[in-house]
């Protein structure tokens, strides 16, 4: 797909990449599932105590309900919109100062640039979930831990692997020729690093994006699997961990482990489908011939 070319230019392109267009064909259904069906379903029914327990799929309850009474339908679309609001703020965090940290450094060298690869190589080394378990279990009062201070915990480890990856870009970059003439023009370092380089990683950065984001919701939902995090509210992560919790397993409550399994491999599936047809795009060499 050719620059330039606007908003038709990408429906031809997803047109022949199915890949990129099943993906975000899949992330707008989840979408609408946890924004739209949300006015039509009350959150209460999200809560213990609302239905009967242990329903099954019926009329009444289309998705049954759990061993306390939630309702699981509405527990499912609160539940979605939680776990991609925790992603997507913990993916856009972490993307945005790696993205900062990686052209500073990468660009400018020095000092900086020699703290921040300190630090980078430091933490690399240091397994990432089990980081964040030590910062969650140090929170005031984690049970009450909302949406905000979850992707914020996140973002924590989630610049470490993009600051790594643009720095190496950028490093890359600057001694090229384009850059070589930006400098030959009078350019300064921020007006060379805004209008010339950071163009040229946008299609690396989208993908980058779609991979903070997938990673943002796997830190999540394996924070509250365990139990870290708000134990009141619907999310796929506390979903899980409830179904653990009550034995749902063992107790053959087959609804209650189908549903949130389904739409969790949505996500994952949703985004990986997206990182592969916008790798397509950033990477010419795996970019088909038309």
């Amino acid at each position: 797909m050719q620059r330039g070319q606007g908003f038709k230019g990408f429906l031809n392109y997803i047109r022949r990449n199915p890949a990129l267009g099943l993906g975000l064909l899949i992330l707008l259904a989840l979408l609408l599932f946890s924004t739209v069906a949300g006015y039509f379903v009350p959150k209460e029914g999200a809560y213990p105590l609302y239905a009967k327990p242990k329903q099954k799929p019926s009329s009444e309850y289309p998705f049954g309900t759990d061993s306390v009474g939630r309702d699981l339908l509405p527990t499912l679309i609160y539940g979605t919109r939680m776990t991609l609001s925790i992603g997507m703020i913990a993916g856009c965090i972490g993307l945005g100062v790696g993205t900062v940290l990686g052209f500073m450094t990468g660009y400018f060298g020095g000092l900086f640039d020699t703290i921040v690869k300190f630090l980078v190589d430091v933490l690399m080394t240091i397994p990432s979930f089990l980081l964040l378990i030590t910062i969650s279990a140090s929170v005031p009062n984690p049970e009450e831990m909302s949406v905000l201070q979850m992707a914020l915990i996140l973002s924590l480890v989630s610049w470490v692997q993009p600051t790594r990856a643009i720095r190496a870009q950028v490093l890359s970059m600057r001694e090229r020729a384009f850059v070589m003439m930006a400098k030959l023009s009078g350019m300064s370092g921020m007006e060379i690093i805004i209008k010339e380089l950071m163009p040229n990683l946008m299609p690396y950065l989208a993908i980058s994006l779609a991979g903070a984001v997938n990673g943002g919701v796997l830190g999540s939902l394996g924070l509250q699997t365990l139990g870290i995090g708000n134990l009141r509210e619907p999310s796929l992560g506390m979903t899980i961990y409830w179904l653990r919790y009550y034995n749902a397993f063992l107790q053959g409550y087959w609804w209650w482990i189908i549903e949130p399994v389904i739409v969790i491999a949505a996500i994952f599936i949703a985004f990986l489908l997206i990182s592969i047809g916008l790798d397509e795009f950033a990477n010419p060499r795996t970019r088909r011939t038309v």
